[in-house]
Formats: structure tokens, sequence, C-alpha cells
């Protein structure tokens, strides 16, 4: 068995839709729209498949206030972001050239 992750970068979106208003919801920030643009984008990009790039919704990751998140792994890096630029800065930089974006890391 390898020790190689199956995924060069599996990227986790939080679309948790919080019901009550106890706390931010990033299912209520655009948090589906931004993981169907991210994972549309890599498909563009031909990264999808096996042994590349996988972009997942994910229940809440319990970083609400900082939302909404996403986390990159196997790194564990974790970002916020308002709109698809940021999105796309993550992918430009973090998946294909493996730079942190400092600027929405979290």
């Amino acid at each position: 068995m390898s020790d190689k992750p199956y995924y060069e970068h599996h990227v986790f979106f939080c679309t948790n839709v919080r019901e009550d208003d106890s706390r931010q919801s990033c299912g209520k920030c655009g948090a589906l729209d931004a993981q169907g643009y991210a994972k549309k984008r890599i498909k563009q990009l031909g990264l999808n498949g096996p042994g590349k790039v996988r972009i997942n919704k994910s229940g809440c990751l319990d970083r609400c206030e900082e939302g909404p998140v996403v986390v990159v792994y196997p790194q564990g890096t974790w970002y916020t972001y308002i709109d698809n630029s940021d999105i796309d800065e993550i992918i430009d930089r973090h998946i294909l050239k493996g730079e942190v974006v400092d600027r929405l890391k979290i």
C-alpha cells in the first residue's frame, strides 16, 4: 500500500445550511455555487480524476464565524472567500503552483 494520497489535492467546501441563526452558515453565503464553480473550473483545466484534484461538498466544518470556508488536503490549508475571483486565486496559486494564498488563509 502506498503512502501517497489518492488525490494530489482534495478540496472540501462547507455547504452546511443552518436553519436557525445561532451561528453563521456557509451554505447561506453562496458556498454551493462556489463549490460548483470550482468543480467546473478544475474539470475545464483537465485536473479532475483519480490522482489529481477532487472538489467535494462538505457538511459543517465548524469554522462558521470565519466562513464561508474551504479546506485543501493533504496540506490542511484553510481558506475563506468572497467570490469566484477568490476561488480562481486558490486554484491558480495553491492547486496549480503550490503557493499558499495568505490573504485568504484562515
